[in-house]
């Protein structure tokens, strides 16, 4: 698989994506020589469409780079942490926890996790100039070749090679950084998914842009100002910035946000049984110079009572309009009812007015982008983290109420399929613990989360360094488990999923790299990798992720004759070596697919545990078992 991917690489290009789905949905704008015919795509599109060749010209050293990191795979493999997830709080915990970079992760999550997730938060690095980033990666091409790939001039080429391998912090760097980033997270979101992502005023400006071009500009939902401080007195200009930014996008206006309507006191009284209602403020912020109609003076006629409009706040209603609300009993007037402590007329609405307005989001009402105070600052984030470890060790954790508040507007509760919550950022783990709280709350919460984290070296005169902990990922994974103990330590009877999976993200060594590029898998002679360089767990895992299954379900052990093969669905998995696999394995897996409720269509097969010989044999047999059942489809992948 690996060396498959090699080579896919080696001919990635920017665009190589777009151009599929195209073919896939306008194979009549493609010419007999593979090129896209511009003028049939626009022939295509439906009448009246509007085709225009302004863009935004939003362009920054590396962005054709960056593109074509989309269209590139990784070569990590997923290791699992074997006695961690087996400990009895982990074997069937549907959270996930990984270690390694995270555009490694989000090539192997978009494989089964493509269109699944229904929010999304990161905090990624700010770019401040302090804060540690600098933007180095991992391939290694030429200026030749990179121009090549491109299309660009070696010139160019040297430029941005200078400053992905030799490091940067620029605002292209950073641009470089996230746009790859941000596309598999837009790929990984449900219809009606969400992403929240924070950050400051250095690079807020052009995440905007980037989103805009990601996203698209009408899947904005809003900037949330989140104040993280109070005022500084000792700073630039004399102006302390004390609020960062949290930028949201829909992948489609699917996504409706919401905060549950537990707040709204609503009530039913004898004369409109079996009708909720509520009251609501009957004024506006427009003064009678602005709504001159709205500048009059409302009259109770069941008691003569006058209620003059305020000339710098009118009414809602007009002279017009008035009447006709009053009609439909949508006016309340101070006397109407005795549990209502109102001095003036106000609204009245229909509890099923609200709940069409939030369409499915049941009781819900509209969500500000001014943050309710108690999401917390700064000094909250650090106090949740310190509570947890009684130490001070990570700088500037976000408040896990900050994370609750978004992620509360953006699901629904009481669904029957949890909702995946992911975070590619991780840090101090502050999501896993917001999601763990929202499914203790009794609420109908039902979330999962999957954190990514760089194994990002903690420096050595760091108080988490002489803790004990090498690394940030090693600080996210201990605040999971202290979390986890004290909410069910404050709830025992919380029988929720308190545990998590872990995996670490693992590149192969040079030298077998080297041995897959040298392999001929024509000829009936075994290389010298074997099972044992990645591990038996780490090839099913690497490949269960591929093929769409998962980080959290497990295959099945298959027995065929003294052979152990794994199956999962569509699936049935060859590892070991084909030293194991003999008549007696062909028997019994012939008498496999002959019984019932086994038919899985793809044998997939460890290129380097089965020669060419035992491949023919295997294949051989299976036509013969299609001969005699010709509904049976099985297709054979050797993968290397």
């Amino acid at each position: 698989m690996i060396k498959d991917i090699l080579h896919a690489n080696a001919t990635a290009q920017a665009g190589n994506k777009e151009l599929a789905v195209l073919r896939e949905y306008f194979p009549q704008c493609f010419t007999a020589e593979g090129k896209f015919d511009i003028e049939a795509f626009k022939a295509a599109l439906p009448d009246g469409t509007d085709v225009t060749d302004e863009t935004s010209g939003f362009t920054f050293l590396g962005k054709n780079y960056a593109r074509m990191l989309t269209n590139m795979d990784t070569t990590t493999i997923i290791r699992p942490d074997a006695a961690h997830n087996a400990l009895p709080e982990n074997r069937d915990s549907q959270n996930v926890y990984i270690s390694g970079d995270n555009l490694d992760a989000l090539q192997h999550l978009v494989k089964s996790y493509y269109g699944k997730v229904k929010v999304i938060y990161i905090d990624p690095p700010y770019n401040t100039g302090s804060d540690g980033f600098v933007y180095n990666d991992k391939f290694s091409f030429t200026a030749t070749q990179l121009a090549e790939k491109l299309d660009i001039t070696t010139e160019r080429a040297e430029h941005i090679l200078s400053m992905t391998k030799r490091g940067s912090a620029s605002h292209a760097a950073w641009l470089t950084f996230m746009l790859p980033r941000l596309t598999f997270a837009r790929d990984l979101l449900t219809k009606d998914g969400v992403i929240f992502i924070s950050i400051d005023d250095n690079e807020q400006a052009n995440l905007k842009l980037l989103c805009d071009e990601v996203f698209g500009e009408e899947c904005f939902v809003g900037i949330f100002p989140w104040r993280k401080r109070t005022a500084k007195s000792d700073v630039p200009f004399g102006v302390s910035q004390d609020f960062e930014w949290v930028l949201s996008y829909a992948k489609s206006d699917d996504f409706i946000a919401g905060i549950d309507g537990k707040e709204r006191k609503y009530y039913e009284t004898p004369d409109y049984p079996g009708k909720m209602w509520r009251v609501h403020d009957m004024t506006t912020q427009k003064s009678a110079v602005e709504r001159p109609n709205s500048n009059f003076t409302i009259i109770n006629s069941k008691n003569g009572k006058e209620y003059p409009a305020n000339p710098k706040r009118t009414w809602c209603v007009t002279t017009e309009t008035f009447d006709d609300y009053y009609t439909k009993g949508k006016i309340v007037f101070p006397g109407d009812y005795d549990f209502l402590n109102i001095d003036k007329p106000v609204f009245r609405y229909w509890k099923e007015d609200d709940m069409k307005k939030a369409g499915e989001r049941f009781g819900l009402y509209a969500v500000s982008t001014f943050l309710p105070t108690d999401v917390g600052m700064s000094q909250d984030g650090t106090k949740d983290f310190d509570a947890l470890f009684n130490a001070k060790l990570f700088g500037f954790p976000k408040p896990v109420n900050l994370i609750k508040h978004f992620i509360d507007a953006s699901v629904m509760k009481d669904k029957e399929e949890p909702m995946i919550v992911l975070d590619f950022f991780s840090g101090s783990a502050t999501t896993a613990q917001a999601v763990m709280e929202l499914n203790d709350a009794d609420d109908g919460y039902s979330l999962e989360y999957i954190l990514v984290q760089w194994q990002e070296p903690c420096k050595e005169d760091s108080e988490a360094f002489k803790a004990g902990y090498k690394t940030i990922d090693q600080i996210g994974m201990e605040r999971i488990k202290r979390a986890a103990k004290k909410i069910k330590a404050e709830n025992p009877l919380f029988a929720g999923d308190l545990g998590f999976k872990h995996y670490t993200l693992e590149e192969p060594k040079q030298d077998t790299l080297t041995l897959m590029a040298e392999f001929d898998p024509t000829v009936d002679v075994l290389t010298t990798i074997s099972v044992d360089d990645f591990g038996e767990d780490t090839i099913l895992r690497t490949w269960m992720v591929r093929d769409g299954y998962g980080l959290t379900d497990e295959a099945e052990v298959l027995m065929l004759g003294g052979y152990k093969a794994y199956w999962m669905k569509n699936h049935l998995y060859f590892i070991e070596p084909d030293t194991k696999f003999n008549a007696d394995s062909i028997v019994a897996l012939m008498d496999k697919y002959n019984g019932e409720a086994f038919s899985p269509k793809n044998i997939i097969i460890f290129g380097y545990s089965f020669g060419f010989t035992h491949r023919e044999e295997l294949q051989k047999n299976l036509r013969t078992l299609k001969d005699g059942n010709k509904s049976l489809s099985v297709n054979i992948e050797v993968r290397h």
